[in-house]
């Protein structure tokens, strides 16, 4: 059994979806996981990967990669991140709806590189339909898996989320505060 199939197994076995897998001159191995689409349960601790998670695949390989005898100076393994890669059909799958950057393999008047909404066509055979906006005007890109070089998704951080809001002061309370600031008078 190949390193490839040993690590695809382990992961998958464990519940995780294999993203993708990078193994450098040096000994480094280095394996992406994300948690499956279904699976966005409290008891499976959401829909994000967390580091009880990349501890737990990491376990299993060493075990597992040191019975097929693969040789590796170090094991890494982690998220894909926020701008995920999409490697499979089944990711385009997973992820339509969601705004994606997609690079072809050969330019399509001109461009390569697109920006949009992912959707899929009649089926995933048929191909996917990228929506994207060139100048002020709504266009559509339809493309086949085989057409695409890279896609990843668009991250999307929203920091005023996670802002907690000031607590609420009944008008009473407002206008005394108001008026005790104005006479420098303190209540104790």
């Amino acid at each position: 059994m190949s390193w490839q199939n040993a690590v695809e197994k382990t992961v998958t076995g464990l519940g995780y979806d294999l993203v993708d897998t990078e193994r450098s001159p040096k000994g480094l191995l280095r394996v992406y996981i994300d948690k499956l689409a279904p699976v966005v349960s409290a008891s499976a601790g959401g829909e994000f990967i967390t580091v009880e998670d990349c501890e737990r695949v990491t376990r299993q390989l060493q075990h597992v990669l040191e019975v097929a005898n693969c040789a590796y100076e170090r094991l890494e393994v982690s998220s894909p991140g926020l701008d995920r890669p999409l490697k499979k059909p089944a990711d385009f799958v997973r992820f339509s709806g969601e705004r994606v950057d997609l690079t072809l393999k050969v330019a399509f008047k001109g461009r390569k590189h697109f920006q949009g909404v992912l959707e899929p066509l009649e089926s995933p055979e048929a191909g996917w339909r990228l929506v994207f906006n060139a100048d002020g005007v709504d266009q559509a890109l339809d493309f086949a898996f085989d057409e695409v070089r890279e896609a990843r998704l668009v991250p999307v951080v929203d920091f005023k989320g996670r802002r907690f809001a000031a607590p609420a002061q009944e008008p009473n309370e407002q206008v005394e505060s108001a008026a005790t600031e104005m006479d420098g008078d303190r209540k104790r």
